[in-house]
């Protein structure tokens, strides 16, 4: 084979980022976001900014017809209803390996302190892998809390570097009350269960999750009437009488079944729901087995009688509902992280996304804008000028969302640890940790290159 053509590509490559211009300097005001007063940190800024902010993007049904497309063609995506009744062995090997895969770099605990050999080798045995069988039947679950999902069936916390103690290493996402699972697989001490969800395969603690009938768990997401959370979060008012109940967190996004048809005259839980709505909520009883009762969520309460009409408008007010959260790496912390944030937020309009920034960015389902290292930064600042409200902008191992552009310059809103300047010929690293909005062309990703230029992808969500 001639090697002309790769080193031709070699020189092409080396010619485009040359072609690109080096970060700018730029002054940093104290703290250290450029570009963004009190006035940008309201959705209304952005949404005057807007020719027509009520504009539907998609239709539900057009919503619904994507979502179909998605959980079809992504391969991230796992459809429990057209899971076989019976599963085989090497079916949910396959899941669990491809989760807990040994530990292969040193790894620290939350006091700085090397994780043993020892401790890491119980934790691989608690995977329990010589306990699958051949052959297994299918068994649903539904999450009755907010939990986490781990790499292992274990809660230790542990890190890839010295004094980083944010990003937990086995921390893998989590679920919402009312999530459907499929359970495959449970920890050599019997305390977790490695479930499978349309979104996420991981390990749970069995304590946040109850086993019922495939009717009962795949039914629940299908009941009406029902209500979405459109707050942050919301909470199930204190109740004494049902403490699974009380004070119960429902995250952005989660969808409740509604008892429109509870007298008036029967309490809930000890309270009268005349100020309230009754939703129905799954609970793990003492067996481990499901029901579904009764709980009160509070009339205040940020909710809805249906995902909201997608808009322009209405992604940048429930964007800006996150707006100083705490960063949360897989969804630690009780916050979420870059993917989640955005997932989050669309899940409120009933748009469905895939978990993780590689599967978001690289999704068939939506309209992808793909950029290569032969991409130069005059066109990547082209499809930038082209930037709607809601697109996602994707580089290595992050995502943000595009609020608008104000002076030339695009604006964006994302779940970060930080951003970088250039200052002085250097590179300063502004710690962040939260929800937070930014410029994108004034940022750099090292002291050579803008992070305009890392950009791989930007996934558009409307028709």
């Amino acid at each position: 084979m001639s090697l002309r053509p790769v080193i031709s590509a070699l020189a092409f490559l080396a010619a485009s980022i040359a072609a690109s211009p080096a970060p700018a300097q730029v002054a940093v005001p104290g703290h250290g976001v450029v570009g963004v007063g009190p006035e940008q940190l309201r959705p209304e800024f952005w949404v005057k900014l807007q020719a027509d902010p009520d504009r539907v993007i998609l239709s539900p049904t057009e919503v619904a017809e994507r979502n179909r497309r998605m959980l079809a063609e992504d391969p991230s995506l796992h459809d429990l209803e057209r899971l076989p009744s019976v599963l085989t062995g090497a079916r949910v090997r396959e899941w669990v390996e491809g989760r807990s895969q040994p530990p292969t770099r040193q790894l620290f605990d939350e006091r700085g302190d090397s994780v043993p050999a020892g401790a890491i080798a119980a934790v691989v045995d608690a995977v329990h892998l010589d306990a699958i069988p051949p052959e297994q039947p299918l068994r649903f679950a539904l999450v009755t809390r907010r939990a986490d999902l781990r790499t292992f069936p274990t809660r230790l916390r542990v890190f890839s570097s010295l004094g980083n103690t944010d990003i937990d290493r086995w921390q893998e996402s989590a679920l919402f009350p009312g999530t459907p699972a499929v359970i495959v697989h449970e920890s050599r001490d019997g305390g977790w269960w490695f479930v499978v969800s349309r979104h996420y395969a991981a390990w749970i603690e069995k304590s946040h999750v109850a086993e019922g009938s495939r009717e009962a768990v795949l039914g629940y997401a299908r009941k009406t009437p029902y209500l979405v959370v459109t707050g942050a979060k919301v909470h199930t008012v204190f109740t004494p009488e049902r403490p699974e109940l009380s004070e119960l967190q429902l995250d952005m996004g989660v969808r409740v079944p509604l008892l429109a048809d509870w007298p008036a005259d029967s309490v809930v839980n000890g309270q009268n729901p005349y100020a309230g709505h009754v939703v129905e909520l799954p609970v793990r009883t003492e067996d481990g087995s499901l029901e579904l009762v009764p709980a009160l969520l509070p009339l205040t309460a940020d909710v809805a009688a249906d995902h909201l009409p997608l808009t322009a408008g209405g992604i940048l007010r429930q964007a800006f509902k996150f707006l100083g959260e705490r960063y949360g790496w897989g969804h630690g912390y009780n916050g979420r992280d870059c993917s989640g944030f955005v997932s989050e937020v669309y899940r409120s309009f009933g748009v469905d996304l895939p978990r993780n920034t590689g599967d978001q960015a690289n999704t068939p389902a939506l309209d992808r804008v793909g950029f290569t290292e032969v991409d130069t930064h005059e066109r990547r600042l082209a499809v930038l000028r082209d930037a709607q409200v809601g697109d996602l902008l994707f580089i290595p191992g992050h995502v943000m969302m595009v609020i608008g552009r104000l002076d030339g310059i695009t604006y964006v809103i994302h779940d970060t640890t930080g951003i970088s300047h250039i200052v002085d010929g250097t590179l300063v690293r502004v710690p962040l940790n939260g929800v937070y909005v930014t410029q994108l062309e004034t940022l750099s990703s090292s002291v050579e290159r803008t992070t305009v230029d890392t950009i791989r992808s930007i996934q558009r969500i409307r028709r």
